[in-house]
């Protein structure tokens, strides 16, 4: 049978979910983790780091006349799965098949990493307002640049899907691009991953302590425990009570010795004994 073209017929949005949903379920079964890209409304990205990563994308010419259609498709949920590792994307996007994935994204190169670095020594007060994406302008576009900011050029980026289309920039593997920032939402942190760098660097542990502590003390609304925070920014706090100065208990009041003093003897009233008067003195005659 011809498609005509190299094309594949077209299939509904409802029979491709249900398809992938069977593929993985299977994978599921087999103990392989998976994790789709669900969106609850038409946005994408809501939060600094995922528009950020959009808009990275969409500041790009090469990218202009695929990326629409991969917007549709992450927003059906046709990103069944996507993972985030060291320099690698892998994902699984349902289509006339469900296609396999894989964008591989070079390190920051040292230059770049360190001079972000300067730029930002001492302008993010600590760890949540960075993971909040709260951070002053200069800092944002320092992270945002295009050159040598944190996030990938296409000169950086090489990408394959097992899809038949001989396009740069598939639908498939835009909806993947479009799915990374929906996950950056999620996970900052894995930005770091990706890039092959270590958000520590920009943040001192004095300043990750602070904001931990000041976020116990509030001791209301949801908040992020130091445990959480070390999980995500792959570094080790010193957050414990130990570190911290532990208030002085008062003494207990001390008593009085009293093994060696002797009680005064208590009489009754109205049986003391009775006391001679002093005999009187008798002045001697003269001889």
């Amino acid at each position: 049978m011809s498609w005509g073209y190299g094309f594949r017929p077209y299939v509904p949005v409802a029979q491709r979910r249900a398809k992938a949903a069977k593929e993985t379920a299977k994978m599921a079964k087999s103990g392989r983790t998976v994790s789709p890209i669900n969106l609850s409304g038409r946005k994408i990205a809501s939060t600094f780091w995922g528009k950020a990563w959009c808009d990275n994308l969409e500041a790009y010419s090469d990218y202009a006349n695929r990326l629409p259609r991969g917007r549709t498709y992450v927003r059906n949920g046709s990103v069944v799965d996507l993972q985030i590792d060291n320099g690698k994307i892998t994902a699984l996007v349902s289509g006339s098949e469900l296609y396999r994935i894989e964008i591989r994204i070079q390190s920051l190169p040292d230059t770049h990493w360190s001079r972000v670095q300067r730029e930002c020594t001492g302008k993010i007060d600590s760890l949540i307002e960075m993971l909040q994406g709260r951070l002053s302008s200069g800092v944002m576009q320092t992270v945002t640049r295009k050159d040598g900011g944190l996030f990938p050029r296409p000169a950086e980026i090489r990408m394959t899907c097992s899809c038949p289309d001989s396009a740069g920039l598939c639908k498939h593997l835009a909806a993947t691009l479009y799915g990374v920032g929906a996950r950056l939402d999620e996970a900052p942190e894995l930005l770091f991953r990706l890039r092959g760098v270590d958000p520590a660097e920009l943040i001192s542990k004095a300043s990750a302590t602070d904001a931990i502590q000041q976020t116990t003390a509030a001791g209301s609304g949801p908040g992020l425990s130091d445990s959480d925070l070390a999980d995500v920014f792959g570094i080790e706090l010193e957050t414990s009570m130990a570190a911290l100065p532990k208030p002085q208990s008062p003494s207990p009041k001390r008593r009085p010795a009293t093994a060696n003093v002797a009680k005064p003897k208590v009489i009754p009233k109205g049986r003391r004994p009775k006391t001679k008067p002093p005999a009187k003195r008798i002045a001697a005659k003269p001889d």
